[in-house]
């Protein structure tokens, strides 16, 4: 069996399985529960300093697509709105009596050392792992100057963690904003102001529908709605381009990264693992389909680690970032067509409706007057639209008819005009 066994920035977990900062991590019944499912640790939900914030109802909107009921989902929850003694005192008892589990604690104050000095002794006194800087949340928080607000400005960000490793011997890891032009400024900042690590991504600023009836975003509260953080399955490619961004920065490359934004099942993990992430953070597909969805992860995980002869998870972490590159450095010479498998076609048309009105008119629909579809390569460019669009799974795939002997990107081609 695969180790799956986890050494994140000295923090230690049984997997690499974490539930994210959340709802899920809110107190002390949920995490027991989450624990006893086999979950390798938590974040527990963002605390603050007292008097406790004020939470609305309803909180959440989400996307439906093809029958899912939660494609991405949208919140406008704070962070926690119980006392700061009771989520501390829960912590304290949980990681009693769970030893061996990663309990880090999500944190969001004001900008002031003071406030930070604060709250961070009274954390180490639980005996958590480490700390997480909430510096990613796009709505309410950020009204108020913390959240996003912080997570917006690399210099901020520098000057806070810097107060968090100066106030806390706990390792330290900056939670950053999606909410950014460029990922990898945020990132370095980090890392300057002595982080240990960076999670990411934390939620998008989103309205994800408009009630026609009410005329009003949702969730509504009373008639009126706001901007809220998406999240789930529809953000995950957002989530591997930023990780992937900062894995193969020169500034951050090799720095520990806790990869989250819709991750659901072991193959979600598996990219964000190879890709640099060196722990995986989950919520949304928790919210969904309770805390025993672990025992899939952690069993596909191992299983697809044995069949590739992957020992340990350091055996997966960032093997494909030498593989991310820029467009430039692309092979112009690589050269692929579609090829259909009339056993396996259904004749339903659409890879040739999907060519003909939006692509490149290579896919003929009739041959000797019977409906027959077939691709014509002196128009087919390889942009494997038709795969995608095709209902029946293998049948149509993509072949290289190139011999491979010939590698030019754009920096080498005669059309470049800098070259």
């Amino acid at each position: 069996m695969a180790d799956l066994r986890c050494n994140f920035a000295g923090i230690h977990s049984p997997n690499p399985f974490w539930l994210a900062s959340a709802p899920p991590t809110d107190k002390a019944y949920n995490v027991n529960r989450a624990f006893e499912a086999g979950w390798g640790g938590v974040v527990w939900k963002t605390l603050g300093l007292d008097p406790p914030v004020v939470n609305v109802s309803s909180r959440y909107g989400a996307v439906k697509l093809n029958g899912q009921r939660i494609a991405g989902l949208n919140n406008i929850e704070l962070i926690t709105d119980r006392p700061l003694a009771t989520n501390l005192a829960e912590i304290r008892q949980i990681k009693r009596d769970w030893p061996d589990r990663a309990m880090i604690v999500s944190l969001m104050v004001p900008c002031e050392e003071d406030a930070w000095r604060t709250i961070l002794h009274q954390v180490e006194d639980t005996g958590a792992d480490a700390v997480e800087l909430n510096f990613g949340c796009p709505h309410g928080m950020s009204e108020r100057g913390m959240g996003s607000a912080v997570g917006q400005v690399p210099d901020y960000i520098e000057m806070v963690a810097r107060w968090v490793k100066q106030h806390s011997r706990l390792p330290c890891i900056v939670k950053l904003t999606p909410n950014i032009t460029d990922i990898r400024h945020p990132a370095r900042a980090a890392f300057r102001g002595g982080a240990d690590a960076v999670s990411l991504i934390n939620t998008i600023n989103s309205i994800v529908s408009v009630d026609l009836d009410l005329m009003a975003p949702t969730p509504t509260v009373d008639g009126k709605g706001t901007h809220g953080g998406y999240c789930g399955p529809a953000v995950k490619p957002i989530a591997l381009n930023m990780v992937a961004e900062i894995a193969r920065d020169p500034a951050t490359r090799g720095k520990p990264i806790s990869g989250i934004g819709g991750i659901g099942t072991w193959r979600d993990a598996a990219e964000f693992l190879a890709l640099g992430a060196g722990s995986v953070q989950v919520c949304t597909a928790a919210m969904h389909y309770g805390f025993r969805i672990v025992e899939d992860m952690t069993a596909g995980l191992s299983n697809w680690m044995d069949s590739k002869g992957y020992a340990t998870l350091g055996d997966v972490v960032g093997r494909a970032v030498p593989n991310v590159t820029d467009w430039q450095f692309l092979n112009l010479d690589y050269d692929i067509k579609a090829r259909i498998d009339q056993d396996l076609c259904i004749k339903c048309g659409l890879c040739h409706i999907a060519c003909e009105d939006t692509a490149h008119q290579a896919i003929l629909s009739q041959k000797d007057g019977q409906r027959h579809f077939e691709v014509v390569d002196s128009e087919c460019v390889g942009c494997n639209l038709c795969m995608h669009v095709c209902p029946v799974d293998g049948c149509i795939t993509m072949q290289r008819v190139d011999d491979g002997s010939r590698y030019r990107n754009w920096t080498t081609h005669p059309n470049n005009p800098q070259r």
